[in-house]
Order: structure tokens, then C-alpha cells, then sequence
């Protein structure tokens, strides 16, 4: 019999995500992938992912929504060359 997934099931094997809102109050997820964190809006839709490389273990609670908007702002667009 196939497996059936369960949503509640992640796969973030280098330390998670974590939902954050911006300086506007845009809700923001920030995934972390080995050495970089991926920022997907998800209150809005038509912001461009971002991504920026960080020297981070993992994403836990030990990192303050102010880090978060910081890399955000910092983090270029996905697909933009600087």
C-alpha cells in the first residue's frame, strides 16, 4: 500500500523555519538550507524570494525576528544579479 504524506510533516534537516514579520508588517518564512536562509513572502506573493548566506548551525528561537529583518533587507532578490 503506498505511504500517504502527512502535511504536518517538514523536511528542514539544517534547523527549520520560522514565519517573522517585516518592518511593514509583511509576514515572511525564513528556511534554512545548509549555509543560507531563503525568505519566501507569504503574505503577499508578488515579493520576489530572497536569499542570504549566513554562518548559522541552526534556526532555532535563539535567533530574534530583528536578525531576520536584517537579513531580509540585506538579502538580494533570487534570479537578480547585484
Amino acid at each position: 500500500m503506498p505511504r500517504v504524506s502527512n502535511e504536518s510533516e517538514t523536511q528542514s534537516p539544517s534547523g527549520g523555519e520560522r514565519v517573522f514579520s517585516d518592518a511593514t508588517g509583511r509576514l515572511w518564512v525564513a528556511t534554512h538550507a545548509g549555509e543560507v536562509i531563503i525568505f519566501t513572502g507569504i503574505s503577499d506573493g508578488r515579493h520576489s524570494r530572497r536569499a542570504i548566506v549566513v554562518n548559522l548551525a541552526k534556526l532555532d528561537s535563539t535567533v530574534g525576528d530583528d536578525a531576520l529583518r536584517a537579513w531580509l533587507e540585506a538579502a538580494p532578490r533570487i534570479g537578480t544579479l547585484p
